[in-house]
């Protein structure tokens, strides 16, 4: 037979007894409030827990998986969730994590992520109050819409002038926000605004209302009166044990009353004594010993006014019922109170009441009453009594009742009836007693087992009771049982290969079969759409169990079930998959020092492969990834459950995983060590980039490379430099703390100008000092030049550039030179300007202009400044040169010169200087043929010249220019072929 169906995914795997251990959460998540609208944050819910082998995490919402994956506003970090920009209507409810491994699953304590919010107060204004001196005044708050629980302060006309409730005539109250006035005076008289502020998690915000103008009139007598309670605390108020509560108790009168508070079944607890005599009293730490009733007093020379609470309230009552007559009643009737409430009937006074033999007549309405000093509350209910013949028309027995050969069957017989009827069972006309077989239990049913053909047939349940009779028949069937024919074999696998659990069975043809798997005790599950739904097959005798890519997950004990509706059959088989090792567990670090550290293990699932070695990777800030560290031995043994971590770095974050492989391959790394850090140590390597120079008068300025974070080996890092004059016995020696500094300025008036002085660094922290770099020269600052250099030499070369020359008495330290020229009608200010390196003493000056007279001087200067400039010289600039004034070539005349090939002559005419010209002293003819560049420079009197022409069908460019003293005429182009044309671009550019 071929399979029937493929098996993709289980949910239960193997769990090693005294080798594995199931999760134990060590971190739970906390409730939190957040900000609504704080777009930019993020929320952490925490969870880790402890399991061998390591625990994997889902996170679940209101019941519902966090889609963790699907939206990347969800991300799981180790076992904690992180929500990116949190939405109040997305993300607001009960989060739970769970942690599983296959020993099982914990579920943590639900966290609730509530969001936050207060909105600002209405703006419309508040109604004016007035009251008499000596009066009390309630301004009302009314709060804006907000959560969570607000608190509440009142400013006087202008913030922050709050108002300060000691002395006891005022009061605050941080359940409504209310501000009371006791007595009011002249003086009160004001706009009063009530400040409300929300306290979250991680902000907070404040709000204040408009103005509540309150006048005061003034009283020549202000009226004495009695206290009069305004703010009472709840008749009923719940709290936890261990947390704090708060009463709140405020009366008005003239003179101003004194609150005291009592306990009235007891006396206060010492630790409230705080506050007994404040409008607030004060619960802390609350135990089970603090509920009670408790009582305010208010209490001036006038007279006194009293609060208390609470009442009796109902903890059970009872409920209208319906009962058979001659049963028994039983209802239950409680409350809860202090002091305790006493109980009653309006009937016969029991806490309880109970009723035998019921009759008609106990039918109607009853009442439980409890009560204490503090006040009666009342429980109704309807009783009524039922009557009834008995009668299987709602329920008669079944019809039709399959059964199979060697099993057991139950006929049920359930008739209406008040009183209970009597039940008993016949076959046809046989009255059916009890025996081995055959039993009738108490309460009616009819059981038959080891059931053969034989017992197929009608049976007939009689029933009655004093006010009739009844009865309902039904049919019993005997079918063949359900055989398991082939059952499934033990197999062992490898991970990733496939295999058949066979399973065939016979039973009854006239009913269907069904077959299940389960794994280890488990249904067996595919996926669907991601919808799981149970894999059966019906009306077919294989019911084979095809595992393809079978994973480490799928290995237990399976149990193939063919089922019929009246019996089944089973059989099992274990399944082995063998694959690579599990992750190890509860790594953790020990022994660190400066450069090394040992790492310890507990041994994951071999999954019945031996572990054949470990490899640690590592990872630090510095390097993200994680990367296979260095270990001593090198190679790790499979029997190994500790290791030697080497080649760190000092003073370095570092947290590591271990994965353990066998010959199936590697598993999945463990869980990430905690985050430590190597010891410090003195630094091993010097800083690069020694230089300096430059600065102000009398100054030294040294410079480095700051070290990266890898180098520096520990805290308190800085550095050290030494310096010294050149050929000078004895050094300097100076401390720069911090890691990022990179330059350090000595300061001294004797030091001379450009002085060499030989420097050198090195690192240091508070664990020591490393090496000195190698020497650097470096120079300090220079002064700028005091002298001019002299014998300024200027000759014009062209009309357009000119040769300066000149002779420096500047020391080696001035090391650049500035040339200044300007026109004989500029000023010197406007002078344009050429530098030159200190070496040199000439230097070409380009970009002049034609037939110009030029002053020129020359400076030295360095980087403190600018030295006197040399004496003026002149120059006058040569004339302009002189272009050719027409280009052409003979139209006849074209002879071969060569068997090579032909030649061609190109003539033109001679160019005339002009008088601001300066004189042709000849012609310049670059030619370009295949690729090829040739110059050739003519007589002055010579206006023609023979070239070779190209043998191909290519080209030959000429280019024809004028020279004299002034320089190179513009240039003109002619373009030569072999058949063509010539052809004439005249000119190509001016220069």
């Amino acid at each position: 037979h071929s399979p029937l169906w493929t098996y993709f995914m289980l949910y239960e795997i193997v769990c090693v007894s005294g080798h594995d251990s199931g999760p134990v959460f060590e971190e739970q998540p906390s409730s939190l409030v957040f900000p609504v609208g704080l777009t930019e944050e993020k929320v952490t819910l925490a969870c880790q827990a402890r399991a061998s082998p390591a625990a994997t995490y889902r996170w679940r919402v209101n019941g519902t998986d966090v889609p963790v994956g699907e939206d990347p506003r969800y991300e799981m970090v180790a076992g904690n969730l992180v929500i990116s920009s949190p939405q109040y209507n997305r993300d607001a409810g009960s989060y739970q994590c769970l942690a599983i491994n296959r020993c099982g699953t914990v579920i943590s304590r639900p966290a609730n992520l509530k969001f936050g919010y207060l909105h600002d107060f209405p703006p419309d204004d508040r109604s004016p109050q007035t009251v008499y001196e000596g009066a009390g005044a309630t301004l009302i708050c009314q709060p804006p819409a907000h959560y969570p629980a607000l608190s509440y302060r009142w400013f006087l006309n202008e913030f922050p002038s709050f108002v300060q409730p000691s002395g006891g005539r005022w009061f605050v109250s941080q359940v409504t926000g209310n501000l009371y006035l006791a007595k009011a005076e002249v003086n009160d008289s004001g706009n009063y605004f009530c400040f409300t502020t929300n306290n979250m998690d991680i902000s907070t915000k404040s709000v204040f209302s408009r103005a509540n103008p309150l006048t005061v009139l003034p009283d020549a007598s202000p009226r004495k009166s009695a206290p009069n309670i305004k703010v009472r605390f709840p008749s009923e108020t719940y709290a936890l044990t261990g947390h704090t509560t708060h009463l709140e108790c405020f009366a008005y009168g003239n003179p101003v009353p004194k609150i005291h508070w009592r306990k009235v079944d007891g006396s206060l607890p010492s630790k409230a004594a705080a506050s007994t005599n404040s409008p607030t009293l004060t619960l802390s730490d609350l135990s089970f010993e603090d509920e009670g009733v408790y009582e305010c007093e208010a209490l001036n020379s006038e007279g006194r006014d009293t609060y208390q609470g609470p009442q009796p309230e109902w903890l059970q009552v009872m409920s209208d019922s319906e009962v058979e007559i001659s049963s028994e009643l039983r209802w239950s009737c409680a409350a809860a109170g202090k002091p305790r409430p006493s109980m009653r009937w309006l009937r016969n006074g029991h806490g309880k009441l109970k009723i035998s033999h019921l009759a008609l007549e106990d039918s109607g309405m009853y009442q439980c009453v409890a009560e204490n000093k503090h006040g009666t509350i009342y429980s109704n209910a309807e009783l009524r009594v039922q009557v009834q013949a008995p009668d299987f028309r709602l329920n008669p027995v079944r019809r039709l009742v399959p059964a199979a050969r060697g099993g057991q069957v139950i006929m049920e017989c359930k008739p209406r009836a008040a009183p209970k009827p009597t039940l008993f069972w016949s076959r046809g006309t046989e009255l059916l007693t009890n025996n081995s077989r055959v039993t009738v239990t108490p309460d009616g049913n009819l059981q038959i087992t080891n059931i053969s053909r034989a017992d197929e047939g009608k049976y007939t349940c009689f029933a009655e009771n004093y006010l009739g009779k009844a009865n309902s028949t039904g049919h019993l069937s005997v079918r063949d049982a359900t055989k398991i024919t082939l059952a499934p074999s033990n197999a062992d696998i490898n991970q990733g290969e496939n295999v058949t659990l066979q399973c065939h069975a016979s039973h009854d043809p006239t009913m269907d079969l069904t077959f299940t798997w389960s794994l280890n005790g488990q249904s067996c599950f595919v996926l669907r759409n991601h919808t799981p739904s149970p894999l059966n097959l019906q009306k077919e005798t294989v019911g084979d169990l095809v595992i393809v890519n079978g994973q480490l997950g799928h290995a237990g004990t399976y149990m193939c079930t063919a089922q019929t509706v009246v019996d089944s059959a089973s059989a099992t088989a274990k399944l082995v998959v063998r694959g690579p090792p599990g992750p190890p567990g509860g790594v953790i670090v020990t022994d660190i020092n400066e450069t090394a550290l040992e790492l310890r293990w507990s041994r994951g699932y071999d999954n019945h492969s031996p572990i054949g070695k470990y490899i640690i990777m590592g990872r630090s800030p510095l390097s993200p990834e994680w990367r296979r560290m260095q270990t001593d031995p090198p190679t790790i043994e499979g029997n190994a459950e500790s290791a030697c971590v080497t080649g760190l770095l000092p003073w370095m974050d570092y947290e590591f995983h271990v994965i353990a492989s066998n010959i199936l391959g590697s598993g999945e790394p463990s869980m990430p060590s905690q985050m430590v850090r190597t010891r410090e140590a003195a630094p091993t390597v010097a800083p690069s980039g020694l230089g300096g120079g430059g600065g102000d008068h009398h100054e030294l300025i040294i410079t480095w490379t700051p070290m990266a974070r890898e180098y520096q080996n520990g805290d308190e890092f800085g550095y050290i430099l030494a310096f010294r004059k050149r050929n000078t016995p004895s050094w300097m020696v100076v401390k720069v703390p911090h890691a990022e500094s990179s330059r350090y300025v000595y300061s001294n008036q004797s030091l001379s100008p450009y002085c060499p002085f030989e420097v050198k660094i090195k690192a240091y922290n508070r664990k020591g000092e490393g090496p000195f770099s190698q020497m650097a020269l470096v120079h300090s600052a220079e002064e700028e030049p005091t002298v001019s250099p002299r014998k300024i030499n200027t000759t014009a070369l062209t009309a357009f550039e000119m040769l300066v020359c000149w002779e420096s008495v500047l020391p080696e330290m001035y090391t650049f030179f500035q040339i200044r020229y300007w026109r004989q009608h500029e000023k010197e200010a406007a002078a344009d300007r050429v530098r030159t390196a200190g070496l040199e003493t000439s230097a070409r000056v380009s970009g002049l202009r034609p037939s110009t007279f030029y002053y020129v001087t020359v400076l030295a200067y360095n980087s403190a400044g600018t030295g006197p400039p040399s004496p003026r010289a002149t120059v006058i600039t040569k004339k302009p040169r002189k272009t050719p004034s027409d280009c052409k070539t003979p139209t006849t005349g074209v002879s071969v010169g060569t068997t090579d090939g032909s030649w061609v002559t190109v003539m033109w005419d001679h160019v005339k200087a002009m008088k601001n010209e300066s004189a042709v002293l000849g012609y310049k003819v670059l030619y370009k043929h295949e690729g090829q560049s040739a110059l050739k420079v003519l007589e002055k009197g010579k206006t023609s010249i023979s070239l070779p022409l190209p043998k191909d069908n290519s080209y030959v460019v000429l280019e024809i220019r004028s020279w004299g003293e002034g320089g190179d005429g513009a240039a003109h182009e002619t373009i030569v072929s072999r058949d063509s044309v010539l052809l004439q671009v005249c000119p190509l550019f001016v220069r």
